[in-house]
């Protein structure tokens, strides 16, 4: 139950690199912009047997165009979600979203704010923006100042729509062991300390150890 629960975040490696730490997950998030990565590569990577997300965030190195293909080519080789980041250009997202709903891959709409934890109302927001842009996941990942910023993130789960919630930073560390166990659909890990994609990101193994503390 808990493996299903928590997603590895894999990049900065080889694809063989990758494919040798895929093995024993269940599921796993490919970070394409922290690789460098051919279609050939995409192809073997996302028909390995688990589920995988394919998310390429923008980097300097990367145009939207040059995103857009590498997300495709991942759906095409079967990835089991696609992540899209909510600000994307109507168009970008509708190409993507249009093609993975062809291929039963599932979309998940994403929201990352590296400062701050937004108000409630704002944060349910954006919740609503993710769904009118045709996620089945809405990700909400914020700064966390306070506690009071993860009482506000966790308050998302509290929704009949299907919400991931990810406190960065060392204070939003402990919504990444509860949030899974309060509704969100999976938290994010890294696969060991020192291999982490994300700030605050609790290696896959400690997280285990967490989450079973409290079930």
């Amino acid at each position: 139950m808990i493996d299903s629960m928590i997603c590895v975040s894999i990049g900065d490696c080889s694809a063989d690199e990758c494919i040798k730490s895929l093995k024993g997950l269940e599921l796993a998030e490919i970070r394409l912009d922290k690789m460098k990565v051919s279609e050939e590569d995409i192809k073997i990577i996302f028909s390995q047997k688990l589920k995988l997300i394919a998310t390429c965030r923008a980097t300097k190195m990367l145009n939207d165009n040059e995103r857009k293909k590498l997300l495709l080519e991942a759906i095409d080789a079967g990835a089991s979600y696609v992540d899209i980041e909510v600000e994307a250009s109507d168009s970008y997202k509708k190409e993507i979203t249009d093609k993975a709903k062809s291929k039963g891959c599932k979309v998940i709409v994403s929201y990352h704010n590296y400062d701050r934890t937004p108000q409630k109302g704002e944060l349910e927001q954006i919740v609503q923006w993710c769904v009118d842009s045709g996620t089945d996941i809405a990700k909400i990942a914020c700064k966390v100042q306070s506690q009071r910023d993860n009482a506000r993130l966790l308050s998302l789960l509290d929704n009949d729509k299907k919400v991931s919630v990810i406190g960065m930073g060392e204070k939003g560390k402990i919504t990444r062991v509860i949030a899974p166990l309060l509704g969100s659909p999976f938290t994010y890990a890294s696969l060991e300390e020192g291999k982490e994609t994300a700030e605050g990101q609790i290696s896959i193994a400690r997280l285990k150890e967490l989450m079973r503390l409290l079930e």
